[in-house]
């Protein structure tokens, strides 16, 4: 009898019905890294070479220094296919962000 009362009881937490619903609201990670049902968009214009590392596929931090070393050379980028114009930037590169990327 002592060890019933403790399993109905570990039962009945894993049942209850915040354990359910935590259960489905936990979001499913995508393959390329984002969470399923959120918009991750970033302006290439204005961010930061930290923000730009985080938020773009493929983008590490020294391709993030070149994009913001390049925009403050040369101005603002006009679409995203100027990003190409960037050192160890290419077309597979802006093809994979190209939903993430605002001006």
């Amino acid at each position: 009898m002592s060890r019933v009362i403790p399993t109905i009881l570990t039962l009945l937490m894993m049942l209850s019905p915040t354990a359910l619903l935590a259960a489905e609201n936990s979001e499913p990670m995508r393959d390329n890294g984002e969470y399923a049902g959120i918009e991750i968009r970033v302006n290439i214009n204005t961010a930061t070479s930290e923000e730009l590392a985080a938020m773009l596929l493929g983008i590490g931090q020294k391709k993030a220094e070149h994009i913001v070393a390049f925009r403050e050379l040369h101005g603002e980028f006009k679409t995203a296919d100027d990003l190409k114009l960037v050192k160890g930037i290419g077309q597979a590169t802006v093809d994979k962000n190209r939903e993430r990327i605002e001006l």
